[in-house]
Formats: structure tokens, sequence, C-alpha cells
């Protein structure tokens, strides 16, 4: 099976590791810098072309796209669909995750329970939102990723500072999330490794000091975890009503049950040197046997 890794580079760890999992397996993997990609917007005949030359026709893809270049990369994915190469994570599903309060509005409307959230573009409102939210209270950015773009106030002095500063230097007129602290999870959070209707892998992340935020890119410190039946059979759902074949959905326990806070459509393989689980097997077994069942009903009803 021909499959190309849409991804920043040959140096990335995932990367890395999917292409030695695929050529294990005897597949044909190129590794492809979508961000150098163009596209020829043609009806009959669309194509990707890279470095100058058209890309051959691959049976799969598996997006690795980067939160920084999520428009493009999306737009790449889709040159992609067009072609009906069977994608591991649609364009739609990469973009709406990307997207913290659509990510928020889908999960609770799916009846996910997830940390009380609000969100407002008006600066005279901040008294009526901390009052909904209650202190302390997170406030980030919807794009965030890797745990930027996310502060911690615990007075509203310090909210309504962290609010007008993010609202004057928000030129790009991304929305902000307000969102309840759950104070018994403080700095842990959980991550599940969701691999079509399976939890392949899950660790708990701590951070190492006063940080609230336990994301390994930020120093967090991971250890393999044991799901309880509820958390797993909620990561799954995650991924499933946010469109994902493959996601790290991010959850904490608190006091009302399990919470999730994020899903992610390129979840990191840090989770791998955690828990010795071989994820990326998974996902190019998952990859395959999709794949392959698609292409054959294309050809069926060709």
């Amino acid at each position: 099976m021909k499959i190309a890794i849409l991804s920043n580079g040959n140096a990335n760890y995932s990367t890395i590791r999917l292409v030695e999992e695929a050529e294990k397996r005897g597949h044909e993997v190129q590794v492809i810098k979508y961000k150098n990609c163009y596209l020829s917007l043609d009806e009959k005949d669309p194509k990707v072309y890279y470095h100058g030359k058209t890309l051959p026709r691959f049976d799969a893809i598996i997006p690795r796209i980067s939160n920084n270049m999520t428009r493009y990369g999306c737009a790449v994915v889709r040159q992609f669909e067009m072609q009906k190469v069977w994608s591991a994570s649609s364009s739609i599903a990469i973009a709406r995750v990307r997207d913290k309060l659509r990510s928020q509005q889908i999960l609770t409307k799916a009846g996910i329970d997830t940390p009380k959230t609000v969100v407002s573009r008006n600066t005279a409102d901040i008294d009526d939102l901390l009052d909904q939210i209650g202190l302390p209270v997170i406030i980030k950015l919807a794009v965030g990723t890797h745990g930027n773009g996310v502060v911690l106030a615990e007075t509203k002095k310090a909210a309504k500072s962290a609010l007008q500063a993010f609202y004057l230097y928000n030129e790009d007129g991304t929305n902000i999330l307000l969102q309840e602290y759950v104070k018994e999870s403080a700095g842990e959070d959980i991550r599940a490794f969701v691999v079509g209707s399976r939890v392949v892998a899950s660790m708990k992340r701590q951070s190492l000091d006063d940080d609230f935020r336990s994301n390994l890119h930020k120093g967090g410190e991971g250890a393999s975890v044991k799901l309880t039946p509820t958390e797993t059979r909620i990561a799954i759902k995650a991924a499933r009503e946010m469109g994902l074949h493959i996601a790290g959905v991010d959850m904490m326990r608190s006091s009302r049950g399990p919470l999730v806070l994020e899903v992610n459509a390129s979840p990191g393989f840090g989770i791998e040197k955690v828990t010795g689980r071989n994820i990326a097997e998974k996902m190019i077994d998952y990859v395959v046997h999709n794949a392959t069942r698609r292409n054959s009903k294309d050809k069926v009803g060709a």
C-alpha cells in the first residue's frame, strides 16, 4: 500500500515511528511537508504538487497537521479527499477540533461532561462572566495548543487584567474562553489515545511544579494509568463525536466524574515512551485495514 504522511518533516518522532512501522509491514511510505505543497484546483483532475512535481496516487494519507498551519494543512487534506484518497483524519474533523469553542459546543450537545465554560467578545461583560464561572478561573485562547495561550487567574483583579490583555492584543479576533478551575485535578489530567473504537494507550500527566498545566510540552511528567470503564467509554465517544478515527482525548477526574478538556487531531507520541505501547503499529494497522476496505468498495462500485 502507498501511504503519505503529511508532516512538518522526517525528524518528528511521531513521523519516524509511523514510517518505521509502515515499512516493517512492507508498505511504501512518503513523508510530505504539506506546507511545501501547492494545489491545482481542477474539478476533473485535482492535483497536489510537491517540489514542482505532481504527487502520485496514494492509497491513504495520515495527516499530522500542526496547529499554526491548520488552514493550509486542511486545504491540502481536502485536495487528497477530492482525489478520493482515504484519510486517517478528515479535513473537516481537523478544522473542527482546532476551534476550542466549536469543540465545546459539540461535546456539550453530545452530552459529554466538560468543565463549565463561557465565552464573550465584549469586555464590558467581564464582571458577569466571572460571576458565572467563579474564581480561580482559567482563561484561554480558542486556538491555543500545548498549554500555550492559557492562564490561571486566582483573583478578580488578575482575571480582569488577563482578559483585557487578551482582548487588546488579540488582533486576529480569536475567541477567548473562560473555564472553571477544577481544584481536585489541579496540575493533573489523563490522555487517552483512541484508534478506531478502542483506547490503545492511556497516561496520567502531572505538572512538576506549581504550574496548573500538565502538558508534557510544559515539563509535565507522564505515567501509565488504567482508565475506568466510564472514562474509556467517554474517550471513545468524544473522538467519535468530533469525527476523528484517531485522537488524543484529554480528561480530568473531578468530584462529579470525568470531564473532557480537549480532543486532539494530531496527538503526540510521547505516550509510547510513557506506556510502552506501540501506538504507531496500531495506527498503521488501522489505516491499512480501512483504506483497503474503502478502496475495495470503490472498485466494486466503479
